[in-house]
């Protein structure tokens, strides 16, 4: 045989071989997914699952492969997920520090108006930027007419004003927009303006509807948050307390370019917002983001910002009406949570884009659920509100693969721990086989 024959001849024998090797490969591959899918089937289609809404969307980002669709083109409410929705936003839209306030000097006074910024004085963040900044000066004049706003989200329960999970929005938020209570020998509060405002009397709601008076029995040892109602002159007595120096509310600020303040990092504010799935730091951040476009905070400007640009390509457009995911009127499909999921996944490094979402079994709303043999494996965002849970984020599999879902489980009337227990099922048969 001529060599070149020979060569050739060796070539195309490898060439076979490589082909077969692929070919046993992608059998085993289907064999795989057949399997898996098969597997979900059979749970989802259990009488359990028989009266609720459920879908579930799984997918491989790098080879673009779709291991589960259920539903996924179907519209649910998302609840808390829709927070995936808003990191995405402020990423987008923020810096890396938190715009914290505009301001423009004129003569000897400091104009300020707010940029939605909620870490001033907020009890769970030790950032004295602006209020030393402040300190500086001598007469400052606050702003608020540049709130275009609904101190409550469209479809936001009405009754639930006195819980912690529900303060107002707003541009110059303080405190959180929360009197915190301490209970102990003798009653705290946090701004220790209300203390006067509390009365030692255990009631079923710990709140005024339309006033900031507060009800906390002396006799109680743990912490409470209520939210309080805000208003111009409230914003500035709590302003006012806090520099120690008088401060005058405008109604106009001059024209001209502003200056702005920077405070802490924004990841640690974003982290926060999704581990604890925080809603006061979720609308807020919308409106923060909205302050990078332009001086008025709406949510709607973000948002439409968002899907109008960055989410153009979106193939089920959503109805987002909030930050946090608290109204009912919010409309996602597993495919657009996962579409979002898998920018984040291509546009943000691995360990800081895992650093903002809870880990099963370790951290924030997972702690208690989804715990891995020696390492974390589901990285996710949960979302809840009565009769609906939804989970959506990263699953590592045992061969390593990183893998984008949306699952999510709407008007259940099962207990949300038996149905968490069957999503656990289901993602451990993912991690365990593919």
């Amino acid at each position: 045989m001529h060599k070149t024959d020979h060569f050739f001849g060796k070539s195309t024998w490898a060439n076979r071989a490589s082909k077969v090797l692929v070919l046993l490969f992608l059998i085993g591959c289907g064999t795989t997914k057949n399997r898996i899918q098969k597997h979900v089937a059979t749970t989802i289609d259990s009488p359990f699952f028989k009266n609720q809404f459920t879908g579930l969307l799984v997918i491989d980002p790098i080879t673009k492969d779709t291991l589960i669709d259920r539903n996924g083109a179907r519209y649910f409410t998302p609840a808390s997920n829709t927070k995936i929705f808003t990191l995405y936003a402020a990423l987008q839209l923020l810096p890396d520090q938190i715009p914290a306030l505009k301001s423009i000097l004129k003569n000897d006074t400091l104009f300020i108006e707010g940029t939605g910024d909620p870490t001033l004085l907020h009890p769970h963040f030790n950032d004295s930027t602006t209020i030393e900044f402040l300190k500086g000066y001598k007469n400052i004049a606050l702003y608020l007419n540049n709130f275009h706003e609904q101190k409550y989200g469209p479809g936001w329960s009405w009754d639930d004003y006195p819980y912690y999970y529900q303060p107002e929005r707003a541009a110059f938020p303080l405190y959180g927009n929360v009197a915190t209570i301490f209970g102990g020998d003798s009653t705290q509060v946090l701004p220790e303006h209300f203390k006067k405002n509390v009365v030692d009397l255990d009631l079923p709601k710990n709140r005024e509807a339309e006033k900031n008076i507060f009800y906390y029995a002396a006799s109680r040892r743990d912490t409470t948050e209520i939210p309080y109602r805000i208003d111009s002159t409230l914003t500035r007595i709590l302003l006012e307390k806090a520099l120690n120096k008088k401060v005058t509310v405008v109604n106009k600020i001059p024209k001209g370019e502003k200056s702005i303040v920077y405070g802490m990092s924004t990841d640690s504010v974003l982290k926060r917002m999704m581990h604890q799935s925080d809603n006061f730091l979720a609308e807020q951040l919308m409106l923060l983001s909205t302050s990078t476009l332009t001086d008025t905070l709406n949510f709607a400007k973000a948002r439409d910002h968002i899907l109008e640009n960055q989410l153009v390509d979106l193939r089920h457009p959503p109805r987002w009406v909030d930050g946090s995911g608290l109204s009912r009127y919010n409309l996602f499909t597993p495919q657009s949570m996962v579409h979002v999921l898998q920018k984040l996944y291509g546009e943000i490094p691995r360990e800081r884009l895992f650093h903002f979402f809870p880990a099963g079994g370790v951290s924030g709303t997972l702690e208690d659920w989804y715990p891995g043999n020696h390492e974390p494996y589901i990285f996710a965002k949960t979302g809840s509100l009565g009769n609906n849970h939804c989970l959506s984020g990263y699953l590592i599999t045992k061969s390593g693969k990183t893998l984008i879902f949306s699952f999510m489980n709407n008007h259940f009337r099962n207990p949300s721990s038996e149905v968490k227990k069957r999503m656990q099922a289901i993602l451990e048969t993912i991690r365990d086989s593919y």
